[in-house]
């Protein structure tokens, strides 16, 4: 929160100007940079408007949290107004999201979403803005949580006019989401004096400043029911081991005031994600606070996609890396760290708000925010320079704190049809294990082609598609990006190869073309038809993968040889070592190889890396009878 105080001292210091300035010293104070003019003309437009609404009401005395920012997440409140209840005499709050709209209406489509002149882009009505803010405070502070009834929002649009935006009061209200403009100034007034009394609201506020952050056991009771309904995973053998060590984990964090750290460990497929879900449904049942992280935008989205696809509010609960910055100790009793090998040197970027720069590595962030922290990982998909989430990282950050620290590996895979032969190909083959590269013997799980053209893998994989298998394609980083696309223009067809051309999969969280958004390639449909890189591969499966080995890897003599000049992706920097740089090309490669559950096309742009595959193939031509 930026400012706190009395409405009657903010009227005040609005008046006298003072307040600007100290919004404005706060706000360079806590996110290291000036605040934009147009938020500033926004504080000084609607604030005001604000306080002088709670004064007129006799609410003077009621506290004004300003600028609250939401816990565990970058999303502030406009204003948390903090009281005492006028009949019950309870603590009472009420979330204002105020705008500075004169008109607005609602999306043809969607009454949740509306227009407005000068934006491009739809934006969220702000009566289900609010509505959000409400019931993701009561999920996640304490002094909420088992109060939900003390807590109402309202959107107060003080420039509005009935006109401008009458059809924004389609979309439904509730106690969490009221709409109010400026011509209906008294009936705001009087929603305001019906929810709080006109006596000091410090109290009210205190309390809600240090409610305990974490899930509350409504929303774990929630996450249960829609994991329960949605459980399908059968544990098996290892990863029995690894979902019974974390439970035994917090059943001694409890009873003994005791902490300590689980990493599971295993290749692609191996399950790590279903014994993370498994965990979560699980531990939500038991009533004990948990997250689930990672640090792939794409994995999380998805997560909160199939996780919460029906309640909201289940989405919450999916997590990045980098929200612990500031959580306090233990706030947790678990939290589950899965794709751990994403973990990063810091937490902080350019953006990070200089209070938030606690200077703590991400691991130690990851393992103080729980009493239980759970890492799952593979050493073996680490793909950006930065990225240090392995096993002898994460204990020598435990042994400093002086923690235990339990492994358990996964070697049963359920990844490309379950066939640890190729797993082992795929690593030996890329020289990720020594031993050197072996010719692959048909196990009667995977299938394995090499393809003479990206004309030819398309086909193959356009055929299978057709039958009713799923089936992507991607590529190493090879080729550049167009990341911004005109509005209404198609993607451009980045990835050439000769007469071959097709565009990368979409930059950014918006759909182009009937294209999916970057976090949904994998899982959505209509991902067929553009090239994938890793970063949107990583951590999915489908049951046909074509891949294109590019120029940044090819097979010279008796060995692989990596050209990092041939690599466009903007991660290497020339500061990053030809060792690591090496290491994560043939990283990524790995990664790409082992997406497929029924088989894999691969494709190399170089003559002589594409005979070397065929080679190793075990095949004479390119296409055999699948």
């Amino acid at each position: 929160m930026l400012f706190r105080d009395s409405a009657a001292a903010v009227a005040a210091e609005c008046h006298s100007g003072a307040l600007f300035f100290r919004l404005t010293e706060q706000f360079v104070h806590v996110h290291g940079h000036k605040p934009g003019s147009s938020e500033v003309r926004s504080w000084e437009r609607s604030i005001p408007v604000l306080a002088s609404a709670l004064n007129d009401a006799g609410l003077g005395q009621v506290e004004m949290l300003l600028e609250y920012g939401l816990p565990l997440n970058s999303k502030r409140a406009d204003a948390v107004l903090a009281g005492v209840h006028p009949k019950t005499g309870l603590p009472s709050y009420v979330i204002v999201e105020l705008k500075q709209w004169s008109s607005a209406e609602p999306d043809d489509d969607d009454p949740s979403l509306c227009r407005i002149d000068s934006y491009a882009h739809a934006v969220l009505n702000p009566v289900d803005q609010v509505r959000g803010y409400c019931e993701y405070l009561i999920s996640f502070n304490g002094a909420l949580s088992d109060h939900p009834e003390r807590v109402h929002g309202a959107a107060y649009l003080h420039n509005a006019t009935e006109f401008g935006v009458s059809g924004l009061f389609e979309a439904e209200q509730d106690q969490y989401g009221q709409l109010f403009t400026g011509a209906r100034r008294a009936d705001f007034m009087d929603f305001l004096r019906t929810e709080l009394a006109p006596q000091s609201g410090a109290a009210a506020a205190d309390a809600l400043v240090n409610g305990k952050i974490g899930p509350s056991k409504q929303l774990m009771a929630v996450a249960a029911q829609e994991v329960r309904e949605r459980e399908q995973f059968v544990l098996l053998d290892e990863q029995q081991i690894a979902y019974r060590t974390v439970l035994n984990a917090v059943r001694r964090a409890k009873r003994s005031d005791h902490k300590e750290v689980v990493i599971v460990t295993g290749g692609p497929g191996t399950g790590k994600s279903v014994i993370a879900l498994s965990l979560l449904g699980e531990l939500y049942r038991q009533g004990t606070t948990a997250l689930h992280a990672t640090g792939s935008s794409s994995f999380t989205t998805t997560m909160r996609k199939v996780a919460g696809a029906r309640k909201r509010e289940v989405k919450d609960l999916f997590k990045y890396f980098n929200s612990f910055m500031t959580a306090e100790r233990n706030v947790l009793d678990v939290l589950i760290c899965d794709e751990a090998h994403r973990i990063r040197e810091t937490s902080a970027n350019r953006y990070t708000p200089a209070s938030n720069r606690t200077g703590k590595a991400q691991i130690e962030e990851l393992i103080d925010a729980a009493r239980v922290p759970v890492f799952l990982l593979d050493e073996h998909q680490v793909v950006r320079p930065g990225e240090m989430g392995t096993v002898a990282e994460i204990r020598a950050a435990a042994d400093a704190k002086g923690l235990k620290c339990q492994v358990v590996p996964l070697d049963s895979q359920f990844r490309c049809g379950g066939s640890d032969a190729y797993l082992r190909w795929v690593v030996r083959l890329l020289g990720l294990e020594p031993g050197g590269p072996v010719t692959w013997e048909p196990d009667g799980k995977m299938h394995l082609i090499v393809a003479d053209s990206p004309q030819e893998m398309e086909a193959f994989l356009d055929e299978r598609r057709s039958r009713g298998y799923s089936a992507r394609l991607s590529a190493g980083y090879c080729w550049k990006w167009t990341k911004k696309v005109p509005p209404g223009a198609a993607l451009p067809a980045d990835v050439s190869i000769g007469e071959w051309e097709r565009p990368w999969n979409v930059f950014g969280d918006r759909s182009v073309g009937g294209a999916p958004p970057a976090a949904l390639w994998a899982t959505d449909p209509a991902g067929f038809g553009q090239v994938g890189c890793v970063y949107t591969a990583q951590g999915f499966e489908y049951d046909w993968s074509g891949v294109i080995v590019g120029p940044d890897l090819v097979w010279r003599g008796d060995r692989w040889v990596t050209d990092r000049s041939a690599s466009q992706d903007p991660v290497f920097k020339r500061s990053t070592p030809d060792a690591d740089v090496d290491r994560l090309i043939r990283n990524t490669y790995k990664v790409l190889l082992t997406r497929g559950m029924i088989g894999t096309v691969v494709y190399s742009t170089d003559a002589g890396t594409r005979q070397k595959l065929r080679d190793l193939s075990g095949t004479t031509s390119s296409f055999t009878t699948v």
